[in-house]
């Protein structure tokens, strides 16, 4: 299995790294990565490795079999070689948008207490899909109430229970369409809040930031109606 760096720190940019394979696509197999791969609606990091004189733009990174991580590279160049020693490098800025977006959307499921059946990460905007009839009324108090619960700078914080723990408490899980991965023993729960300032717990792999306040401002555009019983809400930064 690959190394997951970035679950343990979101905020690492960069780290060495031994290649240990090449899949027959072309994807690049490291020990440990700080890359996010794509999954749970946020997309995968992009940036570079470096080994020797080499410097190769990596556009994405993937789930593999077996726990493994593939970066894709973004031109056909020159892989660095099984054995190889590289270090990667995050194109910070990109990551720290997403991170940024994951968190308010979590923070939008509060405020908007339905089930989602399904929800995307940008680096400038995300989503989320409520399942609710009709949109609320009054879309600028969702907003406002939003942005309040941001500037209340909350501690995000993880915490890992049993797969027999998420199973015996369903109301853990907001999302309708996708099921958190089990299987591994464990499941991880992003946590919004502690003690009586707690906001949001749930099931969740991706990347956030530390604090609430450092998502900054955001602000929500047009509900969109996606079906009879389906709202897609969006909501983007300011800065």
């Amino acid at each position: 299995m690959t190394e997951l760096l970035f679950q343990n720190d979101p905020y690492q940019a960069e780290a060495e790294a031994v290649v240990m394979a090449h899949t027959p696509e072309g994807a690049i197999v490291l020990d440990r990565t700080v890359f996010y791969p794509t999954g749970g609606g946020q997309p995968g990091d992009s940036g570079h490795l470096i080994w020797g004189g080499h410097k190769l733009p990596i556009a994405t990174a993937i789930k593999l079999d077996a726990g493994q991580v593939g970066l894709i590279a973004a031109e056909p160049l020159e892989l660095p070689a099984i054995g190889t020693m590289v270090r990667q490098v995050l194109n910070w800025s990109r990551r720290h948008r997403h991170m940024r977006i994951h968190t308010a959307l979590h923070l939008l499921s509060v405020v908007m207490p339905f089930p989602v059946t399904g929800g995307q990460i940008g680096a400038d905007k995300g989503r989320l899909d409520f399942a609710i009839p009709e949109a609320p009324a009054d879309m600028q108090a969702v907003e406002e109430a939003l942005n309040r619960l941001i500037d209340r700078d909350l501690a995000v914080s993880e915490h890992w229970i049993t797969d027999e723990e998420l199973l015996a408490n369903p109301g853990l899980v907001k999302t309708m369409s996708v099921m958190p991965p089990t299987g591994q023993g464990r499941v991880r729960l992003v946590r919004i809040g502690t003690g009586a300032t707690q906001v949001d717990l749930q099931p969740c792999g991706g990347t956030h930031v530390a604090r609430s306040a450092e998502i900054g401002r955001v602000v929500l555009g047009k509900v969109e109606n996606k079906g009879r019983q389906n709202r897609r809400i969006s909501l983007s930064l300011t800065d």
